[in-house]
């Protein structure tokens, strides 16, 4: 007997082909049967529902996340599940939670305060959600193992690696010869515990703590070479990583090291994320040049790039986006009163214009535009009714330049103002290259950030916002092209076995959804992470149902509570992915 049957649904499988009508039936966490409507009985099914009129497609993959943390304390990994995100790739940059070295409890505290600065969690939340309970990666990947309602795998952060065998010196040092023996050993062991490979950054954007370039930003090409050797060795493994050109465009450096890395591993190797403008047309051949030079070289050079616009939540007063644009981090982190004054500085207002708007501001340029933001929560009698208003409108009728309307009405609220960017290229010559870049068949949709950067940015829904654009906006890509994009092409560059698609005897991690509705609600800020940190969330419109391992998970934007989600390990859910 099955334990579900879904009758009468619109099945796009997720291979591209065109869609059909079908009954999908589940038993024991597999897809046991694809038929004709009405072929299969209610009889032969423990439960049954109706789907007709609804598309009945793989459980959507995303291919960049950091729910390391947030896993722990929400085991559903919202919003992404309820956007029907099935299997989430973590680990990602060169930070995870393991491993942690036992004699150096420190270290525990290190992870998080680097996890709070360069990723946006919150500090309360890594402290008081997280068991912190491990030592070896095994050993964490072992703590969500039959907790999680998502499939989750995880890459090995190089920074952990270097914190755990040069403790402090991980931070501007240099291994030694046996430590990086030691380092690889490390590596090694988390392989063959699971680990999906190496993640790791240079980006000069993401700084520990204390302030300091994060560990693996010290590591040379030699450390880095010797690491993707070692992934070599491993069955289902992969590389991400990140440079400082991935916000705009490589150095011919960056790419001779991407490229040897990839080559090197044998292994394909992603990075994000790869933005899409088209006042910028030279960026994007600038940035596939790597996967070029890396298929010559015997490797693959896979570029992540959201299909949609993600709303960044802005403000002068905590770390946001601003404070990487070259020049303003100093005075951004200067004491709220001493902040304002300097912000009120002519002269300081036009350097930090020059700058943002300089070569070296890179893609930050893109937030450099303040007449067009929008305000958001205000909190002082001054800003009253300025919420959902444009910055350059307030500007005009005051007669003000549109930097320094934005810093008094920021001041007003002792810089505790929300502002909301509005994009740069939401163009239909900018729409029109996405369309073509994601063809490309080196570029893969993805870059959510999903678990990062909770209060400032909502990446998760990409899934059904970029479905329902799709079928009732731009129409920029067709359903069953669509739908591939976002499962069996990510399943298919992590060598998921038996993931992605719908097919008898597969892994039944579906979505049902109604293709009229299916979208993205707006980015809303909640207060739902322990210690009641915010986080922003989004609602899914559309979206009927969820089954991870086919257990129900969601069901009209709720969760179950249900937990049947795989941490995905290497070799055993993952094959290789050559590219020799």
């Amino acid at each position: 007997m099955l334990d579900h049957l879904i009758r009468g649904a619109t099945v796009v499988d997720g291979t591209g082909a065109p869609s059909y009508t079908a009954d999908v039936g589940i038993r024991d966490g597999r897809i046991a049967v694809v038929a004709p409507p009405g072929t299969v009985t209610e009889e032969e099914a423990g439960t049954s529902e109706d789907a007709t009129g609804l598309v009945l497609a793989p459980g959507f993959v995303d291919p960049h996340t950091h729910y390391d943390a947030q896993l722990f304390w929400d085991p559903y990994a919202t919003p992404s599940l309820n956007h029907g995100v099935t299997t989430v790739a973590g680990g990602n940059c060169g930070f995870t939670l393991a491993p942690l070295h036992p004699g150096r409890p420190a270290d525990a505290d290190y992870t998080r305060r680097m996890m709070s600065k360069v990723e946006g969690m919150s500090l309360v939340a890594l402290e008081e959600g997280a068991p912190w309970s491990w030592s070896s990666f095994g050993e964490y990947l072992d703590a969500l193992e039959g907790r999680i309602a998502v499939n989750a795998g995880f890459m090995v952060g190089h920074c952990a690696l270097r914190r755990y065998v040069m403790g402090e010196d991980a931070v501007g040092g240099q291994p030694t010869p046996a430590q990086l023996d030691e380092m690889l050993a490390l590596f090694h062991e988390a392989m063959e515990a699971g680990a999906w490979g190496l993640s790791t950054t240079q980006s000069a954007t993401h700084s520990d703590g204390d302030g300091k370039p994060v560990a693996s930003r010290h590591a040379g090409p030699a450390e880095l070479l010797a690491l993707s050797r070692a992934v070599a060795a491993h069955e289902g493994t992969q590389i991400e990583a990140i440079v400082a050109g991935c916000l705009d465009q490589f150095s011919d450096a960056e790419i001779e090291l991407l490229v040897a890395m990839s080559a090197e591993a044998g292994r394909p190797l992603n990075w994000n994320v790869l933005t899409i403008d088209a006042a910028v047309p030279e960026r994007v051949p600038r940035q596939l040049i790597a996967s070029e030079r890396a298929r010559e070289a015997g490797g693959r050079i896979v570029a992540l790039t959201m299909p949609i616009l993600t709303p960044m939540n802005m403000s002068l007063g905590t770390f946001c986006a601003l404070n990487l644009i070259p020049g303003w981090g100093e005075i951004l982190g200067l004491p709220v009163p001493e902040r304002i004054e300097k912000l009120r500085d002519p002269d300081v207002r036009a350097e930090m214009l020059r700058r943002a708007g300089s070569k070296e501001a890179g893609v930050f340029r893109r937030l450099a535009h303040f007449g067009r933001y929008v305000i958001g929560d205000t909190y002082s009698p001054a800003n009253e009714g300025l919420t959902g208003r444009v910055v350059q409108d307030i500007a005009a009728e005051r007669g003000q330049e549109p930097f320094a309307c934005l810093i008094e009405i920021c001041a007003n609220d002792q810089l505790r103002t929300v502002l909301w960017p509005m994009p740069t290229d939401n163009d239909p010559a900018s729409w029109a290259l996405r369309a073509e870049t994601w063809q490309h068949e080196d570029v893969l949709l993805g870059g959510s950030d999903a678990g990062a950067h909770l209060d400032r940015m909502c990446g998760a829904p990409y899934t059904t916002r970029f479905l329902g654009d799709c079928l009732r906006g731009r129409k920029l890509m067709g359903l069953e092209q669509a739908v591939k994009m976002l499962t069996d092409d990510p399943a298919q560059l992590f060598g998921l076995r038996e993931r992605g698609r719908i097919e008898e005897g597969w892994h039944a991690d579906l979505v049902l959804f109604d293709p009229e509705r299916i979208d993205a609600g707006k980015a809303t800020l909640v207060h739902d992470l322990p210690g009641d940190s915010p986080r922003l969330d989004s609602r899914a419109i559309g979206i009927n149902a969820v089954w991870v391992n086919g257990v129900e998970t969601i069901r009209e934007d709720v969760v179950t509570g249900a937990v049947p989600g795989t941490v995905l390990r290497s070799g055993r859910d993952t094959r290789t992915v050559s590219t020799k």
